[in-house]
């Protein structure tokens, strides 16, 4: 029987948020029509994880197939095309283990994508479940934790302007994804002590640049789940270093391969005068201001994004992934 829909959900260490999303999932309504199953692509876990599925698999009485799978490569990149690769849906929608899908979350994703027939990826509408709430302060911050709310209208990414959604709550069609996107990519998500992120940025430029389109669905609506540790300014300094860092990447893969040497230094003078002239501005409150402090290191990460990768890519630390790979015209 032909699945419609798979919700792939890639978790790390996740057994003890995994029963929440599981509950949610559930509770949908309006899909009693559709054929669709749940993989939990488990990605090296260390505690217990898929002992937890596999209980919840010997007791499980909803009408929807709960599948399991283990991707040993670290990094989100490699459990969400390992998702891919074992999706039988022909949608496939992402959830991390600390997203929390409303009760129409696939009715609204299988609906939406059925109407546009150009959209390759749909991004939900993300609200934070915070844990504590966030200080005034670090709201402007609340994009980087992949809090999407941008709105009660569907609209149309434009990478170039506003960047592209993340992956927490995305709907894709597996044929744009499997077609398009590298089976490596270069960015492969925050693995051990790095926090460079934005795999899932790099995933949908290949999708975009094959001529799909991405979608924002504010009908599609997750919670996400967001503990006090990740407005701790440790963890958000690190979280923007890494949004940093990755950015010298993302900006060359917008670009033709003649523009790219001129671009560089024109980028690497430019971002130099903005981190000098934020610096100076600054300096005295770095210490003691939080938003500072993380503006500072989002800043001198990209900066020295070139350099890093380049050292990177030499030491062997990151595979060399060509940029015109994966459907680009």
């Amino acid at each position: 029987m032909t699945v419609d829909f798979t919700v792939a959900i890639p978790t790390y260490n996740g057994a003890c948020r995994l029963p929440e999303v599981l509950e949610k999932l559930q509770i949908q309504t309006g899909v009693e029509h559709l054929s669709w199953e749940i993989i939990i692509v488990d990605n090296n876990s260390s505690d217990g994880t898929a002992k937890l599925v596999q209980e919840y698999q010997e007791n499980w009485r909803h009408p929807a197939q709960l599948r399991y799978c283990l991707e040993c490569e670290q990094g989100a990149a490699y459990a969400r095309q390992r998702a891919i690769i074992e999706a039988e849906g022909e949608i496939v929608g992402f959830l991390d283990d600390d997203n929390l899908p409303y009760e129409t979350w696939i009715l609204e994703a299988y609906k939406f994508i059925q109407e546009y027939p150009l959209a390759g990826a749909i991004a939900s509408q993300i609200h934070g479940d915070f844990e504590v709430e966030p200080p005034e302060n670090l709201k402007s911050l609340l994009f980087y934790l992949a809090i999407t709310e941008r709105g009660d209208k569907p609209h149309v990414f434009e990478p170039r302007r506003k960047g592209f959604p993340p992956s927490a709550g995305l709907v894709v069609r597996r044929d744009a994804w499997k077609d398009n996107v590298p089976a490596k990519l270069f960015l492969v998500g925050r693995v051990g002590g790095s926090m460079i992120g934005s795999e899932d940025a790099e995933a949908l430029f290949y999708i975009h640049a094959a001529g799909w389109e991405i979608w924002y669905n504010p009908a599609m609506e997750v919670d996400h789940v967001i503990p006090a540790w990740r407005l701790e300014r440790n963890y958000l300094v690190n979280l923007m270093r890494g949004v940093g860092l990755a950015r010298f990447y993302l900006r060359m893969l917008l670009l033709n391969a003649w523009q790219r040497p001129f671009a560089f230094f024109v980028y690497v003078l430019n971002d130099s005068r903005k981190l000098l002239v934020y610096f100076i501005r600054n300096y005295k409150v770095i210490e003691s201001d939080i938003l500072v402090a993380c503006e500072m290191e989002r800043l001198l990460g990209t900066f020295i994004s070139p350099f890093y990768l380049f050292r990177n890519i030499i030491l062997g630390l990151i595979p060399p992934t060509p940029l015109n790979k994966g459907g680009l015209r």
